[in-house]
């Protein structure tokens, strides 16, 4: 066995190289952007879109015995990529024949904060009998729960991926009029650590990170990525059996939880902003109940029924504030000044300052329950434990008591 034309990995050569080479190569996304809060952000191309060109390529290598130095791929969003192919190793076997074919692709994200960005995405495949067998290699992860779009014990390769592979190495074998079939194994040599920083570890997926992409496109800054993202999550707490959630907006309320030694945190997750968008998905999968776990600052909006937290949505936390303040029996002289602060530390210090402090939390804890009570029109049970960095626990809704002990019982 003789393994011949292997290349440095483009990351490898020096950055003036890298750019040179970089600038002179179009990949199709070169006027392809978004605006952002008035910002240009570049798209991207997925671990999808890298893993299926990879394939392709090295198949077409496998077949031909031709160096493939670029591979086109149409993207399921309709986008034509051309991706620089990369490391190219060829294993040749005693009568010349090509055996082997492995390369690389690295995935570019855009201008998308995205754990994966830079990785290179790579294709190994070899000649079977018959058939397009496809499976994730070292790097990729494994599917440990149910509830996942692929089966426990599957590569963590996700179906519009998995389908793109499957494609474009069938189309080669078609061109090539091979007859036999072909196995490709994806691998990602730092998946492993990447991992750590997406979901997968939340998600039970373990050894690497997933092959992802549904439209094979990265849009900076996506939404609809993360509600996914979210959906994904609360689809395998439900596949598990968990019917109660303990849903925290970030990482304030996953500490404050973790400090509630008591609470059973097995279905527990994360809904950033989209406090409405976690509760009508809660209610489209049938799940019983949520208990939110929230620092005020996010949660004083809810009282609003706002229910995307994010400031560009709406920032009146201080009138708010004022408003509970005034139903709990507050003087304007106050509610004046609390209109004037700038965070909610400070409007709580006011509030405690004038022995206000509970009042007023009783009240926005009141329209807090009013409004998730609204959102999931009273389908699932629902109640929120609102928070301070500094403060502690603030106050309750009516039915956390009772969301507490079945979500102590298991979440079942």
């Amino acid at each position: 066995m003789i393994v011949i034309g292997r290349r440095i990995p483009l990351a490898s050569f020096p950055s003036y190289i890298v750019k040179e080479k970089q600038m002179k190569h179009q990949t199709g996304l070169e006027d392809a952007y978004v605006i952002k809060d008035s910002k240009k952000l570049r798209m991207g191309y997925t671990t999808g879109s890298c893993a299926a060109a990879a394939a392709k390529a090295a198949v077409q290598m496998l077949l031909t015995g031709d160096l493939v130095e670029e591979a086109a791929l149409l993207t399921p969003k309709g986008i034509l990529l051309h991706l620089l192919i990369e490391d190219i190793q060829i294993k040749y076997a005693c009568d010349g024949s090509v055996e082997e074919v492995s390369c690389a692709v690295q995935k570019d994200g855009g201008d998308d904060p995205d754990a994966t960005h830079g990785a290179f995405i790579y294709a190994t495949v070899s000649r079977q009998e018959q058939g397009i067998t496809i499976d994730g290699g070292t790097g990729v992860g494994r599917v440990t729960k149910l509830g996942l779009s692929r089966l426990v014990g599957e590569a963590a390769i996700n179906p519009v991926p998995y389908r793109m592979i499957a494609e474009e190495t069938a189309g080669v074998c078609k061109e090539n009029a091979y007859q036999g079939g072909v196995k490709v194994i994806i691998s990602v040599p730092d998946g492993e650590k990447l991992a750590a920083k997406t979901f997968n570890p939340r998600l039970g997926i373990t050894g690497g990170i997933s092959i992802l992409g549904t439209s094979g496109i990265v849009v900076p800054m996506s939404e609809d990525a993360l509600l996914a993202s979210i959906r994904l999550e609360m689809q395998t707490l439900a596949a598990q059996g968990a019917g109660y959630l303990l849903i925290t907006p970030g990482n304030y309320g996953e500490a404050f939880a973790s400090r509630m030694h008591r609470l059973n945190r097995s279905t527990e997750m994360k809904c950033s902003n989209y406090v409405g968008e976690t509760i009508d998905m809660a209610v489209e999968l049938d799940m019983k109940g949520i208990l939110f776990i929230a620092h005020i600052g996010k949660f004083i909006k809810v009282s609003g029924g706002i229910m995307n937290t994010h400031s560009r949505n709406a920032d009146c936390r201080a009138e708010l504030m004022a408003a509970a303040y005034l139903r709990a029996g507050g003087d304007a002289d106050t509610a004046r000044r609390i209109l004037s602060t700038y965070t909610t530390e400070e409007a709580l210090d006011i509030l405690n300052s004038e022995d206000m402090l509970d009042g007023t939390m009783g009240q926005v804890c009141e329209k807090v329950e009013f409004y998730l009570k609204n959102r999931c029109r009273d389908r699932i049970q629902i109640g929120a434990i609102l928070f301070s960095q500094t403060k502690g626990k603030l106050g309750e809704t009516s039915e956390v008591q009772n969301l507490i002990e079945k979500i102590n019982r298991g979440g079942i």
